[in-house]
């Protein structure tokens, strides 16, 4: 399976490593078969870093559905994402929902405009997926970064498909001669959504298996 770059150790140190796969082990003690998604992640990683975190250090939720970071510690803008189905695929990550685009016009400047806007709302992306593998769940905790999807702004989006009304658009995004991710526009619910983003062009913060129980 995909390894990833390599940890930088910041903002996520060695302890908050440690806090959050201890709490996602927790997790697992109450729902032994479903992974922590949503809202109950952002839980999660909240209280980790209160764990290892002096007192007064500034953390800070945001209110729910607001296009913008999901966590503020000590200045740092962090987005929250996980991937946990059943396709999850051990090298190719894909992020169903980047951002919500679907304000008109639906044109490929505006959208990539939008992206690069909603991307300047945050400084790095924290990403839990689950690759499963009966009797095992493969954890991979990493690191996105946004800069690598900032080149969106280099993307030549055309449209795709055969969808009625408002058509879908999409691009490969490249950097120089090589593919790192496909972005895809969806005209029937205006998401922008991430494809075959490489875990090896992300940074793998820790990998671990977890038996499935129940």
């Amino acid at each position: 399976m995909g390894s990833g770059r390599a940890s930088t150790g910041q903002p996520f140190p060695a302890d908050f490593l440690i806090a959050i796969r201890a709490l996602i082990n927790v997790h697992h003690s109450i729902y032994p078969r479903v992974p922590p998604q949503g809202i109950y992640f952002e839980a999660l990683v909240e209280e980790a870093f209160k764990r290892i975190k002096k007192p007064f250090t500034r953390i800070e939720g945001t209110t729910r559905n607001q296009p913008r970071h999901d966590l503020l510690v000590e200045g740092t803008r962090i987005s929250l994402k996980t991937e946990t189905g059943i396709g999850t695929h051990p090298e190719l990550i894909a992020i169903t929902k980047l951002c919500t685009t679907e304000r008109e016009p639906w044109a490929p400047a505006v959208l990539i405009e939008r992206v690069l806007e909603h991307l300047g709302r945050y400084d790095v992306i924290l990403m839990l997926r689950a690759v499963w593998g009966p009797p095992l769940i493969h954890y991979q905790l990493l690191e996105i970064p946004v800069e690598t999807l900032r080149l969106i702004r280099t993307a030549d989006v055309r449209p795709v498909g055969r969808r009625r009304g408002r058509g879908s658009l999409g691009a490969d995004v490249c950097g120089g001669e090589t593919k790192l991710f496909h972005v895809h526009f969806d005209g029937s619910d205006g998401k922008c959504q991430i494809r075959d983003l490489r875990v090896h062009d992300c940074i793998m913060l820790q990998a671990w298996d977890l038996e499935i129980r129940g």
